[in-house]
């Protein structure tokens, strides 16, 4: 390949690389320099509105990883001693250069991704949004003192940064989730390497050429690098290597299974964020057009490709025939096609496997009596476009306890909010929730121990979309990881208890004597 991207739909993409300041080769390899001569075998990004191909990319090789690794290392050892409100002043500008070409990188996700453009923006803002508020823990990362038993004798912790971490992600939120854990991450000193998803590399290599810029300006290359592969072989090296002290992973529970074993074998750290099968609870008191609102958006939002997508509605019996009649309206009038189409509220799958999987999944449904009474099908023409489906379940089917990465919405009656949860909880997966409901005690009864198992639980919002603020993540096959809000950031950082004597004596604890 010569040194030059090979562009394919290049009206589109030239507008945008040009933009953002990404000339020559595409190179998947970054770690304190960019890869000028790649040799790794060359991945296509495929437009899945299309099905045609983006660009090439060159992926890394191993010696590539190697380098990153080292350069990785290298900045280690001056990163972490940079006063921590300084590393967050370097975020601060990451966090201004995604500002600065929020438009183009929202457009990039619709394009290589499929969401929707306003959804683009919005996972731009995302990113945007954690790093401001990676910049405010650069000054609120604190130790606690406490009292020792010993006179003259003072005890407190104290929080170091682990080391060189590891980044997987998944196709479906290619900016944002990179963001939520590097951004914390770079302010608690790490320095990290990112092996985002094949299928979104593009996207990946806008990213990191922006972050590259930042801190080669602010004298710290190196602190984020990245390696691009066409399979798991070198996400499955990282998860393997000892340098690195924490792997976080997003993706699938059979992807995070295998990484949880390794890293454990060595006794590393690790994140999980894996699958969600969420449930939204409809009471019979609750305000139906705001219930209506949230199963549309959580259902068919980025295409139910989403890992908090709604994926069953529990109605109340008493309620249901409304709830599906409006439900059945709503779905009818959804705008299918062009993610960059300003009337176009659901985008492709994202690629043919995907939709394959979905109408596998269907079959299997129907035959375990599910009744599909709405969409399902899938659409001629260019593209991985699939109408989004509504399965009627009059008690619980086997698929239902399997998350299907696709637009499936199954509705179930029950009689009241304990049947609702009991069948909500029944399930492996544990990560979002929600229930609608203008009942005070019901609502309290959802949120108490006997209520949600799952890691986050709403009441009259839905189970999709996740404010910064608020620690993310679930319970069970979901992983039991949290990133960003609260006090994630402790989960980029080793504690270390300190205990200072400053007396002329030597007393034991818990009053041993010895010599």
């Amino acid at each position: 390949m010569a040194n030059t991207a090979s562009i394919i739909e290049r009206s589109e993409v030239e507008e945008i690389f040009s933009e953002l300041g990404l000339t020559g080769v595409l190179s998947g390899a970054l770690g304190k320099d960019w890869n000028k001569h790649p040799a790794g075998a060359k991945l296509t990004s495929i437009n899945p509105s299309t099905g045609t191909g983006l660009a090439e990319v060159l992926c890394a090789t191993e010696d590539d990883y190697e380098n990153i690794v080292r350069d990785s290392e290298t900045a280690f050892e001056t990163w972490r001693m940079t006063p921590a409100p300084l590393r967050g002043d370097v975020i601060r500008k990451f966090g201004d250069a995604l500002r600065e070409h929020k438009d183009a990188l929202g457009k990039l996700i619709s394009l290589e991704m499929g969401k929707i453009y306003s959804e683009g923006l919005g996972e731009v803002q995302e990113a945007i949004d954690i790093c401001e508020f990676a910049v405010g823990l650069s000054r609120q990362m604190y130790g606690k003192t406490m009292h020792s038993e010993r006179p003259e004798h003072r005890m407190y912790e104290q929080w170091h940064p682990l080391g060189m971490i590891g980044i997987i992600t998944a196709f479906n939120f290619p900016c944002a989730v990179f963001t939520w854990n590097a951004a914390v991450a770079s302010v608690c000193g790490n320095t990290m390497v990112w092996k985002p998803s094949e299928k979104t590399p593009l996207i990946s290599i806008a990213m990191m050429k922006i972050a590259q810029k930042v801190f080669e300006e602010a004298g710290h290359p190196g602190v984020m690098g990245m390696i691009i592969s066409p399979d798991s072989k070198l996400g499955e090296k990282m998860a393997a290597d000892k340098r690195f002290k924490l792997i976080s992973a997003t993706g699938s529970t059979r992807m995070g299974r295998s990484v949880a074993q390794v890293v454990a074998e060595r006794f590393g750290k690790s994140i999980l964020e894996l699958g969600g099968n969420n449930a939204l609870i409809v009471m019979d008191d609750a305000d139906m057009d705001m219930a209506l609102r949230a199963v549309a958006f959580g259902a068919v939002g980025t295409a139910g490709q989403r890992c908090t997508t709604t994926r069953r509605v529990l109605v109340h019996e008493s309620v249901e025939n409304e709830l599906v009649e409006k439900l059945v309206k709503v779905y009818g009038s959804i705008n299918i096609g062009d993610p960059l189409d300003k009337d176009t509220l659901m985008g492709p799958l994202i690629d043919r496997i995907s939709v394959d999987h979905m109408q596998n999944a269907l079959t299997k449904i129907k035959e375990q009596g599910g009744k599909v009474i709405c969409g399902g099908d899938v659409l001629e023409g260019k593209g991985f476009f699939v109408k989004p489906a509504i399965v009627l379940c009059q008690k619980p089917i086997p698929m239902m306890k399997e998350e299907v990465f696709a637009p499936i919405l199954y509705i179930t009656p029950i009689k009241d909010v304990k049947e609702a949860v009991h069948i909500q909880n029944d399930v492996p997966q544990g990560l979002s929730s929600a229930i609608f409901t203008n009942s005070m005690q019901k609502a309290e009864w959802f949120l108490s121990h006997k209520g949600s198992d799952c890691g986050i639980a709403n009441v009259n919002i839905g189970t999709s979309g996740a404010e910064i603020g608020g620690a993310f993540g679930g319970e069970k096959e979901t992983g039991g990881g949290r990133e960003s809000g609260s006090d994630a950031w402790k989960a980029y950082m080793r504690r270390q208890t300190c205990t200072l004597n400053w007396g002329a004596e030597l007393p034991l604890a818990q009053g041993v004597e010895f010599i």
